[in-house]
């Protein structure tokens, strides 16, 4: 069966289904408006019934005195039942509409949603905390967000946090945002520590302000990994800058020429997330600095991903061996004769996100594109879908109840929220967060610090060393 014949099929399929919910939706809809309807009548009822009781008391009153008066009294404690009862209906035709919502509404795009996704699964019962140092002055929003994130991360995972920034700064960001009491309470508990630093390096500085910045919170944490006090290092500031500092302070792992910046993108398997790389670090490449990214991401998609085989692909304009230009095709030449991985072939760009790899290289030109092309995607997707919702009555139905969904959707087609990417190929770990990076962006690249650390990244790495193509 051919490709186009496939997708008429899928097409047709999705067309189905998606008629199936909206008459899914139209029955829900019905019920909600009896179930209101039904409330709306029993209140009238009560209340008609209160009032009646009311006139009764009077005209008793007036007729009997005292012996009327306790009849009445009697007529108005039923009446009170009567309430009591129309509030039993009202909560059970609520109730009702709810139960019978649920399993019909929810959830068409269900299958967009990740709830296993692999980095969530951050192992309970391994009781060691590891150190992690954090550029508390790199981003756009620091030091707020990125403090917040770090006391919402410890009390989460297993780790512990070494905060680097200006400790004035740091403490009024706290105040602030009302979280002197919890970072008091982490100092106390021996969970964080903040440690002093010179001026930050800005967003639009060259990546060799690193060298004249020697105390630069970023060159502070870096030298905390060096000196084995943290066991990996986030920063959600100038990426250029931290790369810098990497490789001047920790160094390059021994045969790697470049390393590169690996980002996590979502695909049609929910369980099974591609690594892209380079996504940044690097815009001109040589064939062999791809092949070295192949080797890195083979080994993180082993380890982190906990993919047992991971399939090789490389970013080109078609499948045939014989498309690209000189970089794709001098590059492919290496990746077949590669025998430590899995060599998939070329992926086009409208593979990327298929699950057919899980692994894809690039050039950091071209990847920081797609990179920022598949953050776009998000926000436009979610309009799309809000603007193609029906209209009235059963429109606001539909639409509040896939809100969070939707949601959904656009957080895991969004890069920046899932927290960071791991810089590879340096002596150390090293996460790159977002430059927009809220708190719970910071919580998410501080667990992909941990998964890394805790599947032992770094010693898997440093056997790359032993690779002939590394030593030649």
């Amino acid at each position: 069966m051919g490709k186009e014949t496939a997708q008429k099929i899928n097409k047709s399929r999705a067309i189905r289904r998606l008629v199936i919910w909206y008459k899914r939706n139209s029955a829900v809809t019905s019920i909600v408006d009896t179930a209101a309807s039904s409330a709306a009548t029993a209140s009238n009822v009560a209340g008609n019934m209160v009032s009646g009781a009311g006139s009764v008391v009077t005209t008793a009153s007036n007729v009997a005195g005292n012996v009327a008066g306790n009849v009445a009294g009697n007529v108005v404690s039923s009446a009170e039942s009567v309430v009591n009862t129309a509030s039993s209906v009202v909560s059970n035709a609520s109730t009702i509409a709810k139960n019978t919502l649920q399993p019909l509404v929810f959830d068409p795009l269900k299958r967009l949603q990740n709830n296993d996704n692999i980095l969530d699964r951050v192992e309970e019962s391994q009781s060691k905390r590891i150190w992690i140092a954090v550029d508390g002055m790199g981003g756009d929003y620091a030091p707020s967000p990125i403090l917040e994130g770090c006391l919402e991360a410890i009390s989460r995972f297993p780790i512990n946090i070494k905060f680097v920034g200006n400790i004035e700064k740091v403490k009024d960001a706290a105040e602030k945002t009302g979280l002197v009491e919890l970072l008091e309470n982490e100092i106390d508990n021996n969970r964080l520590e903040l440690i002093d630093s010179g001026e930050p390096i800005g967003m639009n500085e060259e990546a060799t302000a690193v060298r004249k910045k020697k105390n630069a919170s970023i060159n502070v944490a870096m030298d905390l990994v060096r000196n084995n006090k943290a066991e990996a290092v986030y920063s959600a500031g100038n990426s250029g800058a931290m790369m810098a500092s990497a490789i001047f302070r920790i160094g390059r792992l021994k045969g790697i020429e470049r390393p590169a910046i690996g980002a996590l993108f979502p695909t049609r398997d929910q369980t099974r997330p591609v690594l892209v790389l380079d996504v940044g670090a690097n815009t001109d490449c040589k064939p062999s600095y791809l092949h070295q990214f192949a080797l890195l991401g083979n080994i993180y998609a082993k380890d982190v991903l906990q993919v047992q085989k991971p399939r090789i692909g490389l970013l080109n304009i078609g499948e045939e061996e014989c498309k690209g230009n000189d970089l794709s095709l001098k590059t492919f030449e290496l990746l077949s004769s590669e025998k430590s991985f899995d060599f998939g072939g070329n992926c086009e760009g409208r593979d990327v996100l298929s699950g057919s790899f899980d692994v894809v290289v690039c050039d950091g030109f071209t990847g920081n594109i797609l990179l920022k092309f598949l953050e776009s995607v998000g926000g436009v997707l979610l309009d799309i879908l809000r603007s193609e919702l029906p209209r009235g009555r059963r429109g606001k139905v539909g639409s509040a109840f896939l809100k969070s969904n939707l949601l959904r959707i656009k957080k895991r087609l969004d890069h920046a929220e899932h927290g960071g990417a791991l810089l590879l190929g340096v002596n150390g770990i090293c996460v790159i967060g977002h430059g927009s990076s809220k708190s719970l962006s910071v919580v998410s690249a501080l667990r992909l610090a941990h998964s890394a650390v805790h599947h032992g990244v770094m010693d898997n790495l440093n056997q790359l060393q032993k690779l002939q193509v590394l030593n030649s």
